[in-house]
Parts: structure tokens; C-alpha cells; sequence
């Protein structure tokens, strides 16, 4: 039997009753610290999952996209935006269909999914959906709801665009001197990112805007002309 000087048993008895009075607190401590980890990895592992089964199934999308099978773009998009909403392909393949049902003369199918992306996706792909849907309505002269597509700010990126779309439509409605402010200050958002302006823009960037700049300054033009 082991034997224990006087100091030796204080110390036991310090620990037995600093176990006493905290034990069970630092177990549930562990305990509840072990159950984060256990879920976070069972977390990583099911978005893991998801993101792998939703690649696939947009690779079918593409495929049926390549081949203009219409049924099947309808059928694989609406079981990424129903079963893997919240992965990353769910709005490229919502964007995807849109544009081939589009194309399809299926404006109905298409408004339908870039409403989904304008609701639930990122920044940068709510507001193409958003320019997508403005174009789409435009087209069918329901200027209204075109208009409203465009309320609200947009991302730098988008900023011009979202001006420019806005001139199209009052130009459609005759609105000319409405229309023309929306073009001045889609031009003014892109004088920000040349040199010397706020954005710092790559050589291809500013000539995409060199010649952005010219088709604005072309509607521009006509608007004068129909004056």
C-alpha cells in the first residue's frame, strides 16, 4: 500500500476537493467542446458532399446545355436550386438555364430563374440577374417593373451597367431627357475607374471601357439626332 508523506496528502486533498467542486463542470466543458468538433468536421464533411454532388449534376446541365436539350437544362437546373441551394453551382447553373431558355424563346422559364439568383445569390451574380431580368422585361416593354429591377445600389463592377439599362428603358418610353442623364452618369462611373480616377483598372480593362464608353456615347448621339 503506498504511503504518503504529511505534504503528499495535502496536495491529494486539495485535488480531490478542487475535483469535487469542479469536475463536473470541466467535464461537461469537454464534453461540450468535443461535440463542437465532432459537429463542425460532420458539417465540413455534408458542405464537402454537397458542393461534389452539385459539380456533377452542373456538368450534366453543361452537357444538356451543348446539345440544347431543353427538358433536361429545366430538369437538372431546378434540382440544384431544390436539393443544393446553397452550394455555389446553384446560381451559375440558375444563370446558365436562364440564358439557354432565353435563347429558347422561353422567357417565363428564364425570368423564373434569374428571379432565384437576384434572391439568393452573391453580390456580383444578384446583380447580373438583375441586369438579365431588366433586359428581359425591357423587351416584353413592361418598363415598370424593368425599372425597379434596377432599384437600389449595384457593385462597383456593375455600376455603369446598371446606368446604362436604366437609359435604355426611358429611351424606350421616350423619356429622352431621363434617359440621357442615365447615360451621362454611366459614362461619369466609368471616367472613376480610368487613370487618375478612383479605380485602378488593367490595360484590357480599360480598353473594354474605351470601347463601352463608345456605344454609350453612340446612344448619346442618337438621343441628340431624335431631338
Amino acid at each position: 500500500m503506498a504511503t504518503y508523506d504529511l505534504e503528499e496528502q495535502e496536495q491529494i486533498a486539495e485535488i480531490k476537493a478542487w475535483w469535487k467542486q469542479y469536475g463536473n463542470l470541466l467535464l461537461a466543458i469537454v464534453t461540450v467542446v468535443s461535440i463542437g468538433v465532432i459537429a463542425w468536421q460532420g458539417w465540413n464533411w455534408y458542405q464537402r458532399n454537397q458542393a461534389a454532388q452539385a459539380s456533377m449534376i452542373f456538368g450534366v446541365l453543361q452537357k444538356a446545355v451543348r446539345e440544347n436539350d431543353l427538358p433536361r437544362i429545366k430538369a437538372t437546373a431546378g434540382e440544384l436550386l431544390e436539393k443544393f441551394g446553397r452550394t455555389a453551382y446553384a446560381p451559375m447553373a440558375a444563370l446558365t438555364a436562364a440564358k439557354a431558355m432565353s435563347d429558347a424563346g422561353d422567357a417565363k422559364t428564364a425570368k423564373l430563374q434569374l428571379v432565384w439568383v437576384a434572391e439568393n445569390g452573391k453580390a456580383e451574380l444578384r446583380d447580373v440577374a438583375r441586369l438579365r431580368l431588366a433586359a428581359l422585361l425591357l423587351d416584353e416593354k413592361a418598363y415598370d417593373e424593368a425599372l425597379k429591377q434596377l432599384d437600389g445600389s449595384a457593385t462597383a463592377g456593375f455600376a455603369a451597367r446598371f446606368l446604362d439599362s436604366r437609359g435604355d428603358i426611358l429611351s424606350a418610353q421616350a423619356k429622352n431627357g431621363e434617359a440621357r442623364a442615365a447615360y451621362q452618369a454611366a459614362l461619369a462611373k466609368l471616367d472613376e475607374s480610368e487613370p487618375g480616377g478612383k479605380g485602378k483598372n488593367t490595360l484590357q480593362d480599360r480598353q473594354a471601357n474605351a470601347a463601352y464608353r463608345e456605344m454609350l456615347q453612340q446612344k448619346l448621339d442618337a438621343l441628340a439626332e431624335s431631338n
